[in-house]
């Protein structure tokens, strides 16, 4: 991990890649410390405030600091991200390594049943998932993970399939190692180079996948504040307060860059072809 991350630092892009993401985790965490206001506080005397010095990013249709909604925005859109791509990412890579591993029937069976889940688009599944549980941030996080878990899956398998037909991992099982032990200490840790790039790449589909499902009112319900919600409540004001949702859409926008940034410079320390 030092060695990758001290390739990071020396990547011009990789470097721009984690400041940013850097940047959006500092907020989420510090977020209740550096907000200058309560993020659901409303004063109405204080309606469509520009930007300045009493609101550095203006104030909202209800009085409400935009700023400290944004900060509170971005410990929603990690969160949900986190979580939704630990689930999709646990699950599919379980599934990828039975599959890959055991072949035959049992892996013709999942993939088919993932050929089915991918030929919805994702946007489409998660709506679909969301509307028959219900509209939560639990719901939205476990939707979310299963849009993701088939993209975890054939990443995973196909990295197995891969790797069971080394050398190394024949002669393991040549000399009587037992499957299990040939999975653990073989063939998963040289399957996590390219599972590793997926997480940094679903990270920002999740995050992109939560402020859909809230602009469309779905995913996190107002008034908490989401970037989503936020876009979703400015659209109609964009003449009025344009910058209740140039914020908002900024967020997403660095958010969502920073992470395939440094998804794509990570791919590229990681994968030992590209250093040839």
């Amino acid at each position: 991990m030092k060695e990758v991350f001290g390739a990071l630092l020396r990547d011009r892009v990789g470097r721009w890649g984690l400041f940013g993401v850097g940047l959006v985790i500092l907020m989420a965490l510090t977020a209740s410390s550096i907000a200058p206001f309560d993020p659901l506080e409303v004063n109405t005397q204080l309606r469509f405030a520009p930007p300045g010095e009493g609101h550095l990013f203006g104030t909202d249709y209800l009085g409400r600091d935009v700023f400290s909604r944004i900060l509170y925005g971005a410990r929603v859109s990690i969160f949900v991200g986190l979580i939704s791509v630990s689930i999709g990412a646990g699950f599919g890579f379980l599934i990828g390594v039975i599959s890959g591993y055991i072949g035959g029937r049992i892996d013709n069976l999942i993939m088919r049943f993932m050929d089915v889940l991918f030929a919805f688009p994702s946007i489409l599944l998660a709506l679909l998932i969301v509307s028959v549980l219900g509209s939560d941030i639990r719901n939205t996080m476990i939707a979310i993970g299963i849009v993701f878990m088939p993209v975890f899956t054939r990443t995973v398998r196909a990295s197995v399939i891969t790797v069971k037909n080394m050398d190394y991992v024949q002669n393991a099982k040549t000399v009587g190692v037992r499957p299990v032990w040939v999975i653990i200490r073989h063939i998963i840790p040289n399957t996590l180079s390219p599972f590793l790039v997926q997480i940094t790449l679903a990270l920002s589909s999740a995050i992109l996948t939560e402020s859909t499902l809230s602009f469309l009112g779905l995913g996190i319900q107002p008034p908490n504040p989401s970037w989503g919600s936020m876009l979703s409540e400015s659209r109609s004001l964009m003449e009025l307060a344009p910058w209740t949702a140039i914020f908002p859409a900024v967020f997403i926008i660095m958010t969502i860059l920073s992470f395939n940034i440094l998804g794509d410079s990570l791919r590229d320390v990681l994968d030992p072809k590209l250093k040839i």
